[in-house]
């Protein structure tokens, strides 16, 4: 099978490929625009692979993607490629729209286009796999409730408003079209190689170089931690085994509080990097609380017990292995890590 990945350099999606890569027998087609937080030296090692294609284009590009459809003939296509972080949307919303919305359109149609062009027999096993997030339900309110495949949507940011729509799309051009479409909702992702403007990279590389680490207002927002490799498994049963139009939610069952997260990292931090810089006397001493971030929802939460019953799915990473995992990436790594991080707060 053909799989056309977009957004493979990404964070999510240089995992997904190096798990179809390393467990499945699948051509793998990775389209990237190489944005700033976009890194394809995780899958240096595939070049040499016969069954992988990198091309740098922009989804934004419908000529360019036309003709990704005609050299590669994908079977199916996971659709990953985003702009995601909350505060840069914040600041400018338009790279969302455009990427996040006007993108997402030109793949449906070209998409279309090229599904129904197809023979009978590849026109029923084609699908379209858009990958979103847990961020288009809104707040949960009540600490007893879960985000389920049903739940309203209610984004807060640009940034969820404009997956929000990319999920209506999808769904419309399934209701309209017939495009065999799947739709999964994600929990917050975290992992090694994750770019440090998003909390657990930055919050390491932050204590790492002695720099504060800033907390949005009292850091009781509370998130679902899923392990990046864990959601790369579940992304790959629900294109396998789903049909057309269904919906899953995809969480690591691990509510955790911001400050909760922090704490934890400079904890491990503390046995595994003692060496700290001049003058600091513990890490946790560089947490300090900065106003809160406009819109900021309190709490996410997924129920995810729909692919566990369906698929048999569920994280093989507690939030605690997990989490020594990543930090232990860090420290390894840290010589090499660029200083790229341009905000100074947590999303």
């Amino acid at each position: 099978m053909n799989i056309l990945i977009t957004g493979g350099a990404g964070f999510i999606g240089s995992a997904l490929i190096s798990f179809l890569l390393d467990n499945t027998n699948h051509n793998i087609i990775n389209l990237d625009k190489l944005t700033y937080a976009g890194n394809h030296t995780p899958l240096d090692k595939y070049l040499d692979d016969s069954r992988y294609s990198f091309e740098k284009v922009d989804i934004c590009n419908k000529s360019a993607l036309n003709l990704i459809f005609e050299k590669y003939l994908p079977d199916a296509v996971m659709h990953l490629a985003a702009e995601s972080h909350v505060d840069r949307s914040i600041h400018g919303p338009e790279d969302f729209i455009q990427t996040n919305i006007i993108g997402t359109f030109n793949l449906l149609e070209i998409a279309r286009s090229y599904w129904e062009s197809l023979t009978p027999a590849k026109k029923l096993n084609f699908r379209f796999h858009h990958i979103s997030t847990d961020e288009v339900f809104g707040d949960l309110p009540n600490s007893k409730d879960f985000f389920t495949e049903k739940t309203p949507y209610a984004p807060s940011s640009p940034y969820s408003a404009s997956k929000a729509s990319s999920d209506h799309l999808v769904r419309a051009w399934f209701r309209t079209y017939s495009l065999p479409i799947i739709i999964t909702n994600c929990s917050n992702n975290y992992g090694p190689r994750q770019f440090p403007e998003k909390l657990i990279p930055l919050v390491i590389t932050n204590a790492i170089n002695g720099k504060s680490i800033p907390i949005y207002g009292d850091g009781s927002q509370i998130r679902d931690w899923l392990y990046v490799e864990d959601h790369a498994e579940a992304l790959y049963l629900v294109l396998k085994n789903s049909n057309p139009g269904e919906t899953y939610n995809i969480g690591g069952r691990n509510e955790k509080t911001n400050l909760y997260v922090v704490q934890t990292i400079c904890n491990i931090l503390e046995r595994l990097y003692p060496e700290k810089p001049k003058g600091l006397s513990k890490y946790s001493d560089l947490i300090c609380f900065v106003d809160d971030r406009s819109g900021h929802d309190v709490r996410y939460a997924i129920d995810c017990s729909k692919i566990e019953k369906d698929f048999g799915w569920a994280p093989l990473e507690t939030f605690e292995s997990g989490m020594l995992k990543t930090v232990k990436w860090y420290i390894d790594n840290f010589g090499n890590l660029s200083n790229k991080v341009k905000t100074e707060v947590l999303s």
